[in-house]
C-alpha cells in the first residue's frame, strides 16, 4: 500500500505535481496531445497509427494476394483467342479450281484442368492454407514486439516525471539546508566552512535534476512516435501527454515450468517458423513432381472463316466443338528435377533446425525475464521500510544538528541516502512494471490475432 502512494509523497514532499509542466512556449496544440492517456489508450492507438503495425497490416493484406496465386495452380484455366490475317495475293498458292482466301480470321474459347501433375496440386492448397497461417503468425510477431515497445516507453515516461520530482525535492531539501547555513553563518554560529559545503551539495544536485528533465522530454518523444502522432511544428522540445496511469507494483504470479510450456504453444515466431517447415517440405513434393508426368483435360469452341467450302470469303464461318487429354512427361532433364529435390530437401532440414533452435530462444527468453522479474520483485520488495528509515534518518540528522551534537555533514549523508532511497523506489516500480511487461511477452499472452481496423 505505502508503494502505491508512492506518487502522492513523492509530489507532496516535492510541493509540485507529478509530472513536470508544459512548455509555455507551446502555441495551440491539437487535442488529443493533452486528452488523458490511459495505458490501455495508447496501445489502442498504436495499433490504429504506429508505422510498424501498419506496415505489417499491408504485408498481411500482400501475402494474401500469394495464397491466391498459390491456390490457382490447383484451379481450371479458361482462354479465349482471336487472329485476323491479310496476305499478298500472289503469294496464296492455289489448288485448281479451289482459291484460298486472302483474308483469315479464326476464335475460340479453351478451359484447361490439370489433373495430375506429380502431388503438384494437392500441394498447391496445402501450401496456400500453410502461406495465410505463417503471415498471420508474422503480423503478431510484429505486433507483439510493438505494442510492449509502447508499453515499456509508457512506463519510461512515467519513471521520468517521478525522477524528476524525487531530484526536484532533493534540490529544494539541499537549498532549504543552504539557506539554514547561511542565516547560521551571518549570526556567526558556524563557519563558512559550513555554507560551502552546502553550496557545492546543491551543485551536485542539480545536474541530477538536469538530466531527469531531459530524460522526460527524451522519453515523451518517444512515446509519440511509436504512437504515431504527426506533432505540429509549433510544438517545442516537452510535449505535454496526460499520462493517467502510474507505476505499481500489481501481484503478478508465475509458474516458470508452465510458462515455458505456454511459450512454446502460443509464441507467433514458432507458428510461423513451422509453416515454413512445412511449406519448404511441400517443396520437395514440387520438385519431385519433375520425375512424373502431368495429365490435362480440355474442352473448348472454334470459329474460323472458310477456306475451301464456296463461298470462300469472311462471312462464310465454320464452327465446332474440341475436346481432349494431353499426357507430358519428361523422361531426361538433364538431372534438373534431381537437383532440385537435394535443395528443397536441405532447405527443409533446415527449417526444422530452425524450429529447434527458435524454441530454445524462446525458452531461453522465458527464462531470462523470469529472472528479471525475480531480481525486480526482490528489489521491490528490498525497499519496503527504507523509505521511511531514510526520513527518519534525516529527521534525527537535523534534530542532532539543531542540539549541537550532529553535524552538518551528517544532515548531508541524510538527504543524500534519503534521495537515493526514493530513486531505488521509483526506479524498482518501473523495472517490476517493465519485467512484468517482457516476461508476459515471452510467454506470449495477449496476442492480437486479427489485423487492427
Amino acid at each position: 500500500m505505502k508503494r502505491l502512494t508512492l506518487v502522492l509523497i513523492l509530489a507532496a514532499l516535492a510541493g509540485a505535481p507529478a509530472a513536470a509542466p508544459a512548455q509555455t512556449t507551446n502555441a495551440t496544440l491539437p487535442g488529443w496531445v493533452s486528452e488523458p492517456l490511459s495505458l490501455a489508450d495508447a496501445l489502442n492507438i498504436a495499433l490504429r497509427q504506429n508505422a510498424t503495425i501498419l506496415k505489417a497490416n499491408n504485408d498481411l493484406q500482400a501475402s494474401q494476394g500469394l495464397v491466391i496465386t498459390t491456390r490457382a495452380v490447383a484451379l481450371p484455366t479458361v482462354q479465349a483467342t482471336g487472329q485476323y490475317k491479310k496476305s499478298d495475293p500472289n503469294s496464296i498458292e492455289n489448288f485448281g479450281a479451289f482459291a484460298q482466301p486472302d483474308q483469315n480470321w479464326n476464335t475460340g474459347i479453351q478451359l484447361v484442368q490439370n489433373i495430375y501433375e506429380g502431388g503438384v496440386l494437392s500441394a498447391a492448397l496445402k501450401a496456400a492454407r500453410a502461406t495465410k497461417a505463417q503471415a498471420l503468425a508474422q503480423y503478431q510477431t510484429t505486433l507483439a514486439d510493438t505494442l510492449l515497445n509502447v508499453e515499456v516507453a509508457y512506463y519510461d515516461v512515467l519513471l521520468a516525471a517521478q525522477q524528476i520530482t524525487v531530484n526536484d525535492a532533493s534540490v529544494k531539501l539541499l537549498q532549504k539546508q543552504l539557506d539554514d547555513q547561511q542565516s547560521r553563518f551571518n549570526a556567526g554560529t558556524v563557519p563558512r566552512f559550513n555554507v560551502l559545503q552546502a553550496e557545492v551539495a546543491v551543485a551536485n544536485e542539480r545536474p541530477a535534476l538536469i538530466k531527469a528533465k531531459n530524460d522526460y522530454r527524451n522519453s515523451k518523444n518517444s512515446l509519440s512516435n511509436l504512437l504515431g502522432y504527426d506533432l505540429p511544428r509549433s510544438v517545442w522540445e516537452d510535449i505535454p501527454l496526460n499520462l493517467t496511469d502510474t507505476l505499481n507494483d500489481r501481484p503478478y504470479n508465475v509458474n516458470l515450468p508452465d510458462a515455458i510450456q505456454k511459450a512454446l504453444e502460443q509464441r507467433s515466431e514458432l507458428k510461423a517458423l513451422r509453416k515454413t517447415a512445412e511449406l519448404e517440405e511441400l517443396s520437395i513434393v514440387n520438385a519431385q513432381a519433375g520425375y512424373k508426368p502431368t495429365v490435362s483435360v480440355f474442352a473448348g469452341y472454334t470459329w474460323h472463316n472458310a477456306q475451301f467450302t464456296p463461298p470462300v470469303d469472311l462471312d462464310h464461318d465454320i464452327d465446332g466443338w474440341n475436346a481432349g487429354a494431353q499426357v507430358t512427361w519428361n523422361i531426361f532433364d538433364g538431372l534438373a528435377s534431381h537437383g532440385r529435390v537435394v535443395q528443397a530437401k536441405a532447405q527443409f532440414e533446415k527449417a526444422k533446425t530452425d524450429v529447434i533452435d527458435q524454441s530454445r530462444q524462446i525458452e531461453l527468453q522465458v527464462r531470462t525475464s523470469y529472472s528479471d522479474f525475480i531480481e525486480a520483485k526482490e528489489t521491490l520488495d528490498s525497499q519496503e521500510k527504507v523509505l521511511e528509515e531514510a526520513e527518519e534518518s534525516l529527521r534525527e540528522a537535523k534534530s542532532r544538528s539543531d542540539a549541537g551534537t550532529g553535524t552538518q555533514l551528517d544532515v548531508l549523508n541524510s538527504e543524500t541516502s534519503l534521495t537515493q532511497a526514493r530513486t531505488t523506489q521509483i526506479q524498482a516500480l518501473h523495472d517490476y512494471d517493465t519485467a512484468v511487461a517482457r516476461l508476459e511477452r515471452a510467454i506470449g499472452n495477449g496476442l492480437v490475432t486479427a489485423p487492427a481496423k
